[in-house]
């Protein structure tokens, strides 16, 4: 039994069985699992099949995905954001020396995944994308796994290691660069999934606002889909409804996140509304498809590649030193100006 002939068995490609067997990402859970199971009935073993096996890998670490719950979709890998974070944890291990498997429970399964992977004790360290967890979830890992370091959020109460975005910082320094281009009448395009990282940008944008005595009228608070980087019906008809109401449009708009803006953007243009002659628009993150659309998304630099480094680091000093040190470590963000916002017009 060769490679080949799981792959045709399993109906897909010998790729994607590397990638089974492997535990990197690029194939969904039920094919990595039915390719895994046909491999086992036919009685084929792989070299190196960390991703099966329950003995602990020697310098190896684990990257952990709690899937199908808030922003954090069952492919998450082919989500911008995460794919240029798990690019940048996997540079970051190969220069330590450290192979990186991958493991994705879903959220439905959270308690018996947890028990399961504490149980195969599959690795040296693990990285947690907590994006989508709660205080409470994250509790309950770090009570079950050691050696554990949390990305993309923070709670500071809790004993265990975060790598989190200056989000408060981003956002404030968004609202400031509106304003001291002169726009005073401003929107607000939230995600109608709620994460800790939203709420934090929420945060820093309003104090920006409010030292400038400025607010944000309710009218002007627009809610869509934070994962679709297409126009959205649901943003056509709230800002359809908006237009109708005879109010002026907000010579700018604020986005939780990059796909929130580009998808703005594109609604926008099928609106009518040109961007961005008639309104500004900022996003957050900074994904590569924020230089690809027309016009260049301005938006705020997520230091991903740094946030990964921190990770990794943090997890590989506390196994060579033989520590579990607990640090909170905040990354702060960079504000990159490009064509999707303009000064407004002095009159």
């Amino acid at each position: 039994m060769k490679m080949e002939d799981i792959a045709r068995l399993a109906n897909v490609s010998k790729a994607a069985v590397s990638l089974a067997f492997s535990g990197k990402p690029g194939i969904g859970p039920e094919t990595r699992e039915r390719i895994l199971q046909i491999a086992h009935e036919s009685g084929y073993k792989p070299k190196n099949r960390t991703t099966t096996s329950n003995s602990k890998s020697t310098n190896s670490l684990l990257f952990l995905v709690f899937t199908n719950s808030g922003i954090v979709l069952e492919e998450y890998y082919q989500q911008p954001f995460f794919k240029e974070l798990i690019h940048f944890v996997g540079e970051r291990c190969r220069q330590k020396n450290y192979e990186l498997i991958f493991s994705t429970i879903d959220m439905e399964s959270f308690e018996q995944g947890i028990e399961n992977l504490a149980k195969e004790n599959r690795s040296d360290g693990v990285i947690v994308l907590g994006t989508n967890l709660t205080e409470e979830q994250i509790s309950v890992i770090g009570e079950r796994i050691s050696n554990l370091v949390v990305l993309d959020t923070c709670f500071e109460i809790l004993p265990v290691s975060f790598i989190q975005i200056n989000n408060v910082m981003g956002a404030y320094h968004a609202g400031k660069y509106l304003i001291n281009n002169g726009h005073t009448s401003i929107g607000y395009i939230a995600s109608n999934v709620r994460i800790h990282n939203f709420d934090e940008r929420e945060r820093g944008f309003l104090k920006a606002l409010n030292e400038h005595h400025l607010s944000i009228s309710d009218e002007c608070r627009l809610s869509v889909a934070p994962t679709i980087l297409s126009s959205q019906d649901a943003l056509k008809k709230q800002l359809s409804t908006y237009m109708t109401s005879g109010l002026p449009l907000p010579t700018a708009w604020f986005c939780e996140c990059d796909y929130i803006a580009i998808s703005a953007m594109k609604t926008m243009f099928e609106l009518g509304i040109k961007v961005p002659q008639e309104c500004s628009i900022i996003g957050f993150d900074n994904i590569t498809e924020a230089m690809v659309v027309t016009p260049e998304l301005t938006t705020v630099q997520v230091e991903k590649e740094k946030i990964a480094a921190h990770a990794v680091d943090l997890l590989t000093d506390n196994i060579e030193q033989g520590e579990n040190l607990k640090i909170k470590i905040m990354v702060d963000t960079t504000f990159i100006e490009r064509n999707s916002c303009v000064p407004l017009p002095v009159n």
